[in-house]
């Protein structure tokens, strides 16, 4: 593993976004909430603007608007009436506070601030108020998004109520992905409770009138009763149990926790569909295990495609991991995975992902930006990049090889909120999409022009 590389101090193209926008979308997958930053307007309008961009959705995050004379004095007050201010306008159910760069900066306390505004109005029929601290200077957006579902968590879970329903954390993954991720728990006749859930409030149908706060989410009241779940599912290789939902309810309320990487591909598929057979004591519905039979079938279809072919990787980390899990057992060669997180556990992922696939396993870099990825990737002769739409100007069309895009965000392509990654049903999308891009590649180059490939 190598971190940070280079030799200069500065950030060229950051490869990954900042924690509050994390937050931000977090929040979006609870129903009846509002994602307030506290800190200057710029920050949620730029937040905003870009969330909107990947997802095509109205997107609106509140602010306690800070300036020059907050920095000075401290930005309690203004915290407090942007509260009542959303209240009024809003009606929301949860205000979710995520603090920014500035008011780490100059130590305001959110969640000392958030109980005093408990405090001081608690003659109000107040909405539930989370607090969680995400300084943007450092970190990254997926540890703004953990942390913000942590914070729900610790904060809105009460003690356990007996409930059949299984929690999945899925970590930040596509609307369509948690739409998919429901229709398999509903085949295995298995109630579940999904925190965060997006995939209405991020990819909604047309409405004739705006509605402020669209309907959808993970609803309260099912929030509440996490702490008496028979079970707990949740996504990350790269996330600690002891820093995570899933951990903080096995450690307080002893629920037990199966803690997974994405399932991106056959084999972490495989183990989603291993533990839901455990919980559920039911074998794999047929309509998924004929799906696993033709994602098989796909891949010997392709093989000759793709075979000795070379991939650099770059994204969030359990998506790298999950990426490079899926590329080394189609026959691509991932020769690079890369991300900006800083886990410190990338490295230890790629190795178990990777171990039982012969071949050399890729460098890994963590805690980096797209001026090391470029430097690397340009001495390792790539035929194709995975990752998002970041990476197309500084390498995908430096390096002069096709992108397959993924993750977040996705700002030059449209449905990115309604591209697959897990399950089967996601693996023979990405396969697809892979062989394709070699293919239109190949086409692309030729001289003759060739119409069969």
């Amino acid at each position: 593993m190598l971190t940070k590389p280079h030799a200069y101090v500065s950030t060229t193209n950051a490869c990954k976004l900042c924690r509050p926008l994390g937050a931000a979308l977090a929040f979006k997958g609870i129903e009846g909430a509002v994602a307030f930053l506290h800190g200057s307007q710029g920050c949620a309008t730029y937040m905003r603007r870009y969330i909107i961009s990947h997802f095509r959705e109205p997107v609106d995050i509140a602010s306690s608007s800070l300036g020059e004379k907050e920095a000075v004095y401290g930005g309690g007050p203004n915290l407090k009436k942007g509260i009542l201010n959303v209240m009024k306008k809003y009606r929301p159910a949860v205000v979710g506070v995520a603090t920014t760069c500035l008011t780490e900066t100059i130590g305001d306390d959110a969640d000392r601030l958030v109980r005093e505004f408990k405090a001081e109005f608690a003659d109000l029929d107040l909405p539930e108020v989370v607090s969680v601290s995400t300084p943007a200077f450092g970190g990254s957006h997926m540890e703004g998004f953990h942390a913000a579902i942590r914070a729900v968590t610790e904060q809105v879970v009460t003690e356990p109520e007996p409930t059949t329903a299984v929690n999945l954390f899925p970590g930040f993954v596509s609307p369509e992905d948690l739409r998919h991720l429901k229709e398999i728990c509903e085949d295995f006749k298995l109630a579940v409770t999904i925190l965060p859930d997006y995939s209405d409030t991020l990819d909604g149908p047309t409405l004739e009138d705006y509605r402020e706060i669209p309907e959808g989410g993970t609803p309260l009241p099912a929030i509440r009763r996490m702490a008496g779940a028979p079970a707990s599912i949740e996504f990350g290789r790269t996330l600690r149990p002891e820093r995570s939902a899933g951990g903080l309810l096995q450690t307080r309320h002893g629920v037990r926790l199966f803690s997974l990487g994405l399932p991106i591909g056959l084999r972490e598929t495989d183990a989603l569909f291993t533990a839901l057979e455990e919980i559920t004591g039911r074998p794999t519905p047929r309509r998924h295990a004929l799906e696993r039979g033709r994602l098989l079938d796909a891949y010997v279809d392709g093989h000759k495609y793709l075979s000795g072919k070379r991939a650099v990787i770059y994204g969030e980390e359990d998506l790298v991991a999950g990426l490079t899990a899926f590329l080394s057992e189609i026959g691509v060669k991932p020769v690079l995975a890369a991300s900006g997180g800083s886990s410190g556990r990338l490295s230890h992922s790629i190795a178990s992902v990777c171990g039982s696939i012969p071949g050399e396993a890729p460098e890994v870099l963590e805690d980096v930006d797209f001026h090391d990825i470029v430097e690397h990737a340009r001495g390792l002769a790539p035929d194709l990049v995975i990752g998002n739409s970041k990476g197309y100007r500084v390498l995908a069309r430096e390096l002069g090889i096709p992108l397959i895009r993924v993750g977040f965000p996705v700002h030059d392509r449209f449905g990115a909120q309604r591209l697959r990654h897990l399950g089967y049903r996601g693996a023979l999308a990405l396969f697809d999409a892979v062989v394709n891009a070699v293919l239109e590649k190949s086409q692309d180059d030729s001289a003759v022009g060739y119409g069969y490939l």
